[in-house]
């Protein structure tokens, strides 16, 4: 078990390198959106919940890059009953016009859920099954590893994980977009999932109002927190 967990380590490990390559070897520029949402409710219950996403992406003949962020804060009565930070990164070096090479880093720190972090880092093989203007549906799998602490105590949950991805948008009018975006990432401990479901109106060339639905599940919790979390959200979404 310890060689294959040092064998997972050392293939995770490629995603720092990968990165730090494609960032220094093309020059291509970057798109990406900005997303922001606010909800506020007064009168018998005053809550307020504040959502932010940032999401970055390269791609040319050789090289797939991605970077994004995200966070949750909210309030209910004055009482902090959400707090959230999420970042990612993942370069892919292709080996042909739909398949290609990754490596991956994902960090989430959550101050309501049953572990204060999760570190992961991962390597494996994307495929673009479907590559269209209108439509793109992409995969990607592989081994990584996996450093978590459980909240308010100093209880480690380090280990061996399986990672899948899966991004897909369509197109349904010149100006309405399907996206959906699934992460799972599994181990002997916990096993992570993340659905992330949208539907995008544009509004101009820059400006689109999105609404969504996030689920998030966690296998193994603490007594008395929920494996499940989903999250509604309408955001205005800003396109460069």
């Amino acid at each position: 078990m310890k060689k294959t967990a040092i064998a997972l380590i050392a293939a995770s490990a490629l995603a720092a390198p990968l990165i730090a390559t494609a960032a220094e070897g093309d020059s291509s520029q970057w798109t990406g959106n900005g997303e922001l949402g606010l909800a506020v409710s007064k009168g018998n219950t005053d809550s307020e919940t504040f959502v932010g996403k940032l999401n970055m992406l390269q791609e040319n003949a050789q090289w797939k890059n991605a970077f994004g962020a995200s966070f949750l804060y909210g309030k209910d009565d004055d009482e902090e009953n959400a707090r959230r930070y999420e970042l990612y990164g993942t370069s892919g070096y292709r080996l042909s016009d739909r398949s290609y090479v990754f490596g991956s880093l994902r960090n989430e720190r959550d101050h309501f859920t049953s572990y204060e972090y999760q570190w992961t880092a991962a390597a494996g093989y994307g495929y673009e099954a479907i590559k269209t203007d209108a439509t793109h549906l992409t995969f990607e799998i592989g081994p990584g590893y996996r450093w978590s602490k459980l909240q308010d105590v100093q209880d480690h949950r380090n280990g061996a994980i399986g990672r899948g991805y899966m991004d897909f948008a369509t197109k349904l009018t010149d100006t309405t977009s399907l996206i959906d975006t699934f992460l799972i990432e599994s181990g002997s401990d916990n096993t992570f999932l993340s659905n992330v479901f949208g539907l995008q109106v544009q509004m101009s060339d820059a400006l689109a109002l999105k609404a969504g639905l996030e689920t998030r599940y966690n296998s193994d919790v603490q007594p008395g927190i929920k494996k499940t979390d989903n999250l509604t959200t309408v955001n205005v979404v800003y396109g460069f």
